[in-house]
């Protein structure tokens, strides 16, 4: 690229010839981007962002980390491209280092390109097992943009797209604007739960192939589950001859502070859909990671499902490099003792100092604030002001992450202490002036 690019050329390139996703495309004005290392972005005038984003909640291991760009160079040297039919050195290493990470009696990885198709993957496996056809999900959730994976979502996105048979909602327990009249987290776990055996009974516990759950929905607002209800998920799915298949795009590889999200609910899934921070979006990849029992059934049943770039050679050997490098660099800790430590204590301290502040929940560096005008009756922040407390970040140099009234306070799980701090003061100042 030549030294004389500027923002405004770039700008007005992207508007003339990209079609962006989820937008009216009339109405975008898009943030330049040039470059970035580490938890740090910049435009081509030099102005810096401190990333608090993560860009959509996949780079855990940063921008540009080195050893990830040398190990796809060197794999583009070696192989660029293979079919998904022949065995490949990268491939197999990074099933292998996957599995390592992954507590649980899970055998094999099978590669997609991106977290929609692996939950598509996951939702046919379990139909192919079970030979039954419904799947469940929550409504608030996210799983992704394609045929399935858009239907098994809640949010209201679903709704244009609702093109796949077969699926049915429940409601996932969210105790600050609980569905249940609940005044604990207790009493929410006991009557989610109750209210999800009912939605068994009524759509047939024989149709059910599958209970599908982000094991901390993100893009829904980091609702981090009461301690005991994935257990009594797991439980009712026991009960019923019905799989679990836990979405851990956003919430696994670091992110919770541990390489999976459900580690910190002691319970085990049938199956497990990832992507995202397994290699921090250098190279689009994706997976599902397939217990013992369904990869058994698999030996001498055929699996109609396959991808042109399954387990692609460039991202196979991203993969392989960012994992070794998140060990060896103790980045899964990191974000344990940084988000849980420093970044939590003073998000908490943010809710006292700033009554916009309803609510502040989440683990490791996968948190969100849920901004209301009024926290007595938790009137949502409107969609206008929220929409300057972001121009506000952005003009003082902090990249956020905002859906409707929640600011997701989602670093790079290589962030420090001080990188925090930084962020934390702009969040200050932001918030003490606006609000």
């Amino acid at each position: 690229m030549s030294d004389c690019v500027t923002n405004d050329f770039v700008h007005q390139l992207d508007r003339q010839y990209v079609f962006h996703s989820w937008s009216s495309q009339g109405k975008l004005d898009p943030l330049v981007i040039a470059g970035g290392k580490g938890c740090r972005m910049w435009d081509y005038a030099g102005k810096e962002y401190l990333d608090f984003s993560s860009q959509l909640v996949n780079t855990n291991i940063g921008h540009q980390h080195p050893k990830v760009v040398a190990a796809i160079q060197a794999q583009a040297e070696t192989l660029a491209t293979v079919a998904p039919a022949h065995a490949n050195l990268a491939r197999g290493e990074a099933a292998k280092r996957i599995l390592e990470r992954a507590p649980g009696p899970f055998s094999k990885v099978f590669f997609t390109n991106a977290g929609a198709d692996a939950n598509e993957n996951a939702m046919r496996m379990a139909r192919s097992f079970t030979g039954r056809d419904k799947i469940l999900s929550a409504y608030r959730s996210y799983h992704g943009n394609t045929g399935a994976a858009i239907v098994a979502t809640g949010d209201p996105r679903r709704i244009p797209n609702e093109f796949a048979r077969g699926h049915a909602h429940f409601f996932n327990p969210y105790l600050y604007r609980s569905d249940f009249w609940a005044v604990d987290e207790t009493q929410e776990c006991e009557r989610a739960l109750q209210h999800l055996q009912r939605v068994i009974e009524c759509e047939g516990p024989g149709s059910i192939a599958a209970i599908l759950l982000e094991t901390i929905p993100g893009t829904a607002g980091v609702l981090v589950p009461p301690k005991d209800y994935l257990q009594g998920v797991r439980k009712l799915a026991d009960q019923y001859g019905i799989l679990l298949i836990l979405d851990e795009v956003m919430a696994g590889f670091g992110r919770t502070g541990r390489w999976f999200a459900f580690e910190h609910f002691a319970v085990e899934p049938d199956l497990v859909v990832f992507a995202k921070g397994v290699n921090s979006g250098y190279v689009p990849t994706g997976g599902v990671i397939v217990s013992d029992a369904i990869c058994r059934h698999f030996d001498d049943h055929m699996f109609f499902g396959g991808l042109t770039y399954s387990g692609h050679p460039l991202a196979m050997a991203s993969i392989v490099a960012t994992l070794d490098a998140m060990r060896d660099e103790g980045v899964v800790e990191n974000a344990d003792r940084v988000g849980n430590g420093v970044l939590a204590k003073g998000l908490q301290q943010l809710a006292a100092d700033h009554a916009v502040i309803g609510e502040v929940r989440g683990l490791g560096v996968f948190h969100a604030l849920e901004l209301v005008s009024d926290r007595r009756s938790r009137a949502p922040l409107p969609a206008a002001e929220v929409a300057k407390l972001k121009s506000a970040m952005l003009a003082k140099g902090l990249l956020p992450f905002v859906i409707e009234n929640r600011l997701h306070i989602v670093p790079p799980c290589i962030v420090s202490e001080a990188e925090v701090e930084q962020g934390l003061a702009i969040l200050d100042e932001v918030l003490g002036a606006s609000c």
